[in-house]
């Protein structure tokens, strides 16, 4: 599959990270699939689905119940990415057993992009929950006899950098959880999708985990707050929320709020994307594919700034 093109169909094709896997598809030239339920007229999608077709994207209709549907839908691509959100994470199931009966399905990524699920550590229960099911969904791919990629892409850079810094409100005080000097792995969303596309497509990399941690992107909460700083030439005050308080939300709240909180502990307070160091069996994306320029903190700062002060 190295230099060929490949038929990618992509589950979660309108939620968050699928409209930017869908479009990075296309933008490396391979035909692209995407897969949504029917939508009524009033839909938010619609204008979405629009987009795609006028790039040339086939889009399917369909629910996931619908197995002999789905299979002869399977039958028309060769690889299969999943970006299905959280909820629907076991309703990956459906798809591996309509899958394993299509037969001709070369490649499949299912729905993960954070933590290296297998290595991760330090989950508080909410959190453990989703890392089990993403396990198990991986224990059943193995299972029904599946060629694989599995994505460990750490921490979206755009989610965060306006999810702590607030950039559109222009706060005076930034939270930092914990003491703020956990370092993070931090992947922009479309780069996310292109290394997704590009291991997808990539011999080399089926049946492996692929890990993608660029060097310029790895940073605490400290330091993402510092370079903001510098950018704006703004100073904050830093408001610390300890780990016991955290720690007490996550028990408290109910679901799914718990779920947030447990997440922003393991990776901001316990930093389980660095946990484990890197060996050279591992596949690790920005030394795989070098030729490709990700875009750092940095540059996306900047982009936020020119975004926000377009004058």
């Amino acid at each position: 599959m190295g230099g060929e093109k490949s038929k990618i169909l992509i589950f979660g094709a309108t939620g968050y990270l699928g409209k930017y896997m869908v479009k990075a598809s296309v933008s490396l030239g391979h035909p692209t699939y995407a897969y949504t339920r029917p939508l009524n007229s009033s839909s938010s999608k619609l204008d979405l689905l629009n987009e795609f077709e006028s790039m040339g994207v086939t889009i399917f209709y369909g629910e996931l119940e619908e197995h002999e549907k789905l299979v002869s839908m399977l039958q028309q691509v060769e690889i299969v990415i999943s970006t299905l959100a959280v909820p629907q994470h076991l309703d990956q199931l459906k798809i591996i057993s309509a899958m394993k009966d299509a037969g001709t399905i070369k490649r499949f990524v299912p729905s993960e992009y954070g933590n290296e699920v297998d290595r991760s550590t330090n989950a508080l229960p909410p959190f453990e929950a989703l890392l089990a099911n993403k396990r198990k969904i991986r224990r059943e791919v193995e299972a029904a006899g599946l060629s694989y990629t599995y994505v460990a892409g750490n921490t979206f850079l755009a989610y965060f950098v306006d999810y702590l810094p607030h950039p559109h409100e222009k706060p005076n005080e930034i939270v930092v959880y914990g003491t703020g000097e956990a370092k993070v792995v931090f992947n922009y969303e479309e780069d996310v999708a292109a290394y997704t596309i590009k291991a997808a497509t990539d011999p080399g990399v089926v049946n492996r985990v692929i890990i993608y941690r660029p060097p310029a992107n790895v940073a605490s909460q400290l330091e993402l707050i510092s370079a903001w700083e510098k950018k704006t030439g703004r100073t904050f005050k830093r408001i610390y929320v300890p780990e016991e308080e955290i720690i007490k939300l996550s028990e408290t709240l109910p679901f799914p709020d718990n779920i947030p909180v447990a997440v922003l502990h393991n990776i901001f307070i316990k930093g389980d994307h660095m946990r484990h160091e890197l060996t050279e069996e591992d596949v690790e994306a920005t030394k795989l594919y070098s030729v490709y320029n990700y875009t750092t903190i940095e540059i996306l700062i900047f982009a936020w700034l020119i975004l926000l002060n377009p004058n």
